[in-house]
């Protein structure tokens, strides 16, 4: 999550604990530039972090060609998961948007806080509130 300059964070990614596929989490720019990170990665909940040196990957791409394709596969997965996230951002509603997210990350909904949702939906926290209602209503 970016953080802006008066603080606000801006959620762009989550991953739950039993998603399937294992869903990663990294800032590609800053490994592949090799400069300090725009993001903050935060676990919520225990998680497995794997850490590797740019060069060290590298030779592993080079000398072990297995890992060359799946980490291929890995991006190709990341650049559609994030298309798709602006492609949503930008041509649905907020409501639409929610109920993709409860689509998406059905369990997530309930252990992360409200900011975050909005934050992730690209809307206020009262907004979500006021969507939550309207959706319970309709039931």
């Amino acid at each position: 999550m970016p953080l802006t300059k008066n603080g606000k964070e801006h959620n762009i990614q989550f991953a739950a604990k039993n998603d399937r596929p294992a869903r990663w989490i990294f800032d590609l720019s800053s490994f592949y530039s090799e400069k300090p990170s725009l993001l903050y990665i935060e676990a919520l909940e225990p998680s497995q972090i794997l850490q590797i040196k740019h060069p060290d990957l590298v030779g592993l791409f080079t000398n072990h060609h297995k890992f060359d394709r799946n980490f291929r596969i890995i991006i190709e997965q990341k650049f559609i998961e994030i298309q798709n996230l602006v492609l949503d951002k930008i041509s649905s509603t907020a409501e639409a948007k929610y109920l993709s997210f409860l689509e998406q990350y059905p369990e997530l909904s309930k252990r992360v806080l409200n900011t975050q949702i909005a934050s992730y939906l690209g809307i206020t926290p009262e907004f979500l509130s006021k969507i939550r209602k309207d959706i319970t209503d309709l039931k």
